[in-house]
């Protein structure tokens, strides 16, 4: 059994190219046949994590796993313009028994249309096309193309899946296995040392791009209705970073909200580990399950998160059980959730480490998706 994970980017920053590289990773870490063929720009270098496996501009990691690069001339509307990709699978389809394609990927998608493979194909949807309208007007026919082509459609969550209106349809072949991940190791001298930046201060967490569908104008104002000993933190870059800056200072809650730009790979850990509880204030179904939930549940840190019609992320953070769920854009109902948590701490850090040991671990993602792949040979 051979596999092929196609699609996306290198280097690895989103939640797709993360599940893809955790399979291809986990899957030839057991002996299975899996590569990854994903796209990247002139000059982009590589991880200094991947740096000791690469060969040109591949990496093999073991016997039995290579991530192939190939050059993409440009990129538009989070997707990698390469023709490159379709040359090479025109000349290496025959070489896979399934190919596990990653959706939303357009390029991705035209590669697999046009290269020829007869094989099995596994059509992991990750989410629905929600804030490109035109690209989806372009892309709907192979889109759709690919529903009818996919052997199994796999969803990260059953709400979602459920929900998706492209999936209407083809409900008889979806299923859905949750995103798992090794847990998050942080060390306490590190998280200590960020405590120690606000001390006496309860710290919230917040991680993502500043972009608008995160919401984190909504968690800001929020502040605003909760008691001083609360700090939030927000961890990330993007293009709202003035126009938050703006807000924080015109609603006087600059001692108490830090904008503490891009946390590396290195540092973020204890970020997780020096905060008391997790916030994830997304605002639309373009946040399809919010894998950063799982991280901090990893660390036994209960999760205050969004009810977004559609999307999985309030399947993901269980209310009651691993934190709390809110409506939408209410800065309020948010305030209220997070003082809830903090009342029944040991409760809801208990519930968030056991719902991501029962449910979302790196092994059971892999052993779930194999069984899939052994379904299709």
């Amino acid at each position: 059994m051979r596999i092929l994970q196609l699609g996306k980017f290198y280097p690895i920053r989103g939640g797709v190219e993360k599940v893809m590289w955790i399979l291809m990773r986990g899957l030839s870490g057991q002996g299975v046949d899996c590569d990854m063929l994903c796209a990247r720009l002139r000059g982009d270098k590589a991880d200094p994590a991947d740096q000791p496996f690469q060969d040109g501009r591949d990496f093999r990691f073991n016997s039995h796993g290579t991530v192939y690069c190939v050059n993409a001339l440009t990129q538009k509307a989070a997707t990698m313009i390469s023709p490159a990709m379709v040359r090479w699978l025109r000349k290496h389809h025959q070489d896979y028994d399934i190919i596990h394609v990653h959706h939303p990927d357009p390029m991705a998608a035209l590669a697999l249309r046009l290269s020829g493979y007869k094989g099995k194909v596994v059509l992991h949807w990750h989410s629905d096309i929600v804030s490109q309208k035109s690209l989806l007007r372009l892309y709907r026919p192979l889109q759709d193309w690919l529903l009818k082509r996919a052997d199994v459609i796999v969803g990260t969550t059953p709400s979602y899946i459920k929900a998706s209106p492209y999936l209407g349809d083809f409900q008889d072949k979806c299923t859905y296995v949750p995103i798992g991940i090794e847990p998050i190791h942080f060390s306490e001298e590190g998280a200590e040392a960020i405590r120690q930046r606000f001390p006496g201060k309860t710290i919230l967490l917040s991680i993502g791009r500043l972009v608008p569908y995160k919401g984190f104008s909504v968690l800001i104002r929020a502040m605003k209705f909760l008691p001083e000993k609360y700090h939030l933190i927000i961890g990330g870059k993007g293009p709202l970073q003035k126009e938050l800056e703006d807000m924080i200072d015109a609603e006087g809650l600059g001692g108490r909200v830090t904008l503490e730009g891009y946390l590396p790979d290195d540092k973020l850990p204890d970020y997780y580990g020096a905060c008391h509880i997790f916030v994830l204030s997304s605002i639309m179904k373009t946040e399809a399950f919010g894998i950063v939930q799982i991280e901090a549940m990893s660390c036994g840190k209960p999760v205050v998160a969004t009810i977004i019609p559609g999307s999985g992320v309030s399947w993901v953070n269980e209310d009651g059980i691993s934190g709390r769920n809110v409506t939408v854009g209410d800065s309020k109902a948010m305030a209220a959730a997070i003082e809830n948590v903090d009342e029944r701490y040991n409760v809801f850090s208990h519930g968030a480490k056991m719902r991501f040991d029962s449910m979302f671990t790196e092994d059971g993602m892999i052993k779930s998706i194999l069984k899939i792949y052994e379904t299709l040979v």
